[in-house]
């Protein structure tokens, strides 16, 4: 099982705004950390805040923040909000398949779906910042050699 870029963008800004959640973060920054197009996450970061995980304020000392307590963020959850479950043709509405009718790969597909999601499910962001220091150091190290 692969998820698209999209979604593990998603993940990765609620891990920088989980660790960080003592302040708002300009969402370039963001993108600077982890070398991603600004342009692309601000897609992202819409999406998670239409979703209701994160508050967006504009403006010279806007950014973005985390409003949910991490604890309280499933990650099965995001995953499956954030990421089409379409995973074969026959899985979509508009899936025209012909031998789906007696196709035992559509079951096959889907228990392994399912199994994905339910593992992902037993995980919270409050799991994955639970090394916030290392990862503050990651990420404050990546700083000094993006501003050298």
């Amino acid at each position: 099982m692969r998820i698209t870029q999209y979604t593990d963008y998603g993940l990765r800004v609620l891990i920088y705004l989980g660790v960080h959640r003592d302040r708002i973060t300009p969402m370039p920054m963001i993108a600077s950390h982890y070398g991603i197009s600004a342009n692309h996450l601000m897609k992202v970061t819409q999406q998670l805040t239409k979703l209701g995980y994160v508050e967006s304020t504009r403006g010279r000392t806007g950014g973005l923040r985390l409003i949910k307590d991490p604890a309280n963020i499933n990650i099965g959850q995001v995953v499956r909000e954030m990421e089409p479950m379409e995973i074969v043709e026959c899985f979509s509405e508009e899936g025209r398949c012909i031998i789906e009718p007696n196709c035992h790969l559509k079951g096959i597909l889907g228990r392994a779906l399912r199994a994905f999601l339910k593992e992902l499910e037993q995980h919270t962001l409050a799991e994955l910042v639970e090394n916030k220091e290392e990862l503050t150091f990651l990420f404050a190290t990546e700083t000094t050699s993006i501003q050298s």
